[in-house]
């Protein structure tokens, strides 16, 4: 019998080779977009070192001042941390990233396992951002948000018929 260490080892290999303070960015990012906007995470995602974009499924356009308040830089204060705050804010505080590992049982209703792998092991990985984030995710990334850098939206454009935003942003 294996003791619950090496069960826990056995995840799906990753194919992906991700550039990590890009991939956590996309973490936060899919958060701030869920606290503002009430959507879900990303409907699609290409992430790379130099430029990133992402996709929202949306009722309505967001607006400059929403994507200004998307990207708003750690104007506050540690000890005025919340849930709301924007991209940059959550990225200032410093937050650390840690891993946790559970069953896709223990996973059920706390995570979307509608994309997990038909193949999917059945022990799933939770990345967690502070206590600002956490989904299932096998990817790599930073130690702690300090070594994210700054997110800046580089453009953006709205699909109407497919009530879609897209979003393009790079860390500087």
């Amino acid at each position: 019998r294996m003791s619950i260490m090496e069960q826990q080892i056995q995840l799906n290999d990753h194919n992906k080779q991700e550039y990590p303070p890009m991939h956590t960015c996309e973490h936060i990012v899919n958060r701030t977009m869920m606290n503002l906007f009430g959507c879900g995470r990303s409907v699609s995602a290409h992430i790379e070192r130099k430029k990133s974009k992402l996709d929202y499924a949306l009722e309505t356009a967001p607006t400059e001042e929403d994507v200004k308040r998307l990207e708003e830089f750690g104007r506050w204060k540690r000890s005025s941390f919340s849930r709301n705050l924007a991209e940059n804010a959550v990225i200032a505080q410093g937050l650390d990233v840690t891993t946790e590992f559970i069953t896709q049982e223990e996973a059920q209703g706390r995570f979307d396992l509608k994309r997990l792998p038909e193949d999917a092991s059945e022990t799933v990985r939770i990345v967690k951002v502070g206590n600002y984030d956490e989904c299932l995710c096998l990817g790599t990334h930073v130690k702690n948000t300090s070594e994210v850098g700054t997110f800046k939206v580089i453009s953006h454009d709205w699909n109407e018929e497919a009530k879609r935003w897209r979003m393009r942003f790079k860390l500087q």
